[in-house]
């Protein structure tokens, strides 16, 4: 499931996050890329050891935990820190796949869902499209400043040349309590479902009747 999420960060957090990021040493990226990745990822990323990139974190994590549909698509049990990632004139990322493990040997966690959170507006860049490949065919995704695509961490993809300006951008990873993708997105549906049922009519039968599906879908396919 390939999920588009309008204005997750709030204007004044895109600020913030731009003000941050402009006063911070960023680096190649292709030291955060995994054995393979490492030879097609062409960008740059906020260093790991400024210390200051933590109040970037918060931001991010923060506004995607608030998210009412960002919960819904991703079921998150923990989100990673974010890489904070920039992409100038000439920059791509070719086709790879992330990393099914992640962070310190002592404590890995599982990469179920990709996200990425746009920071610069469409407006500021040219080119610079995620790519995922998909059992349909290929998926390009650009949103406006603000929003996220949440898609599965098992996909194949690519971020396409910047041709003109700059892509800002935080990327960030999800250990879902829902390994399965096929089950996440049963879930994110019926999540709707329960949702608009609750608030055209609270007292109806159908109304319990769909959220003890929910409920029990839930219990049967969640790892904690």
């Amino acid at each position: 499931m390939i999920a588009c999420i309008g204005d997750v960060l709030s204007p004044e957090d895109i600020k913030k996050l731009r003000d941050e990021a402009a006063l911070l040493p960023f680096v190649p990226g292709a030291e955060t890329a995994g054995g393979r990745a490492r030879r097609v990822k062409n960008n740059e990323q906020v260093s790991q050891k400024a210390e200051e990139r933590k109040v970037l974190h918060e931001i991010v994590i923060g506004a995607l935990m608030r998210n009412k549909d960002f919960n819904r698509a991703a079921l998150p049990r923990r989100v990673r820190p974010p890489l904070i990632s920039r992409y100038r004139q000439g920059m791509a990322y070719g086709q790879h796949v992330d990393n099914a493990l992640m962070g310190p040997k002592q404590a890995r966690e599982r990469s179920d869902v990709s996200i990425t959170v746009f920071i610069s507006d469409i407006n500021e860049y040219d080119g610079g499209e995620l790519i995922i490949h998909g059992s349909f065919g290929m998926q390009e995704v650009k949103l406006p400043s603000g929003s996220v695509v949440v898609y599965p961490s098992s996909s194949l993809h690519e971020v396409a040349e910047v041709t003109r300006g700059e892509r800002l951008v935080a990327v960030t990873w999800a250990q879902s309590y829902v390994r399965d993708d096929r089950q996440r997105e049963i879930l994110a549906s019926l999540a709707q479902v329960k949702d608009k049922m609750n608030a055209i009519a609270e007292d109806a039968f159908e109304t319990d009747q769909v959220h003890h599906i929910y409920a029990n879908l839930l219990r049967m396919w969640a790892e904690t």
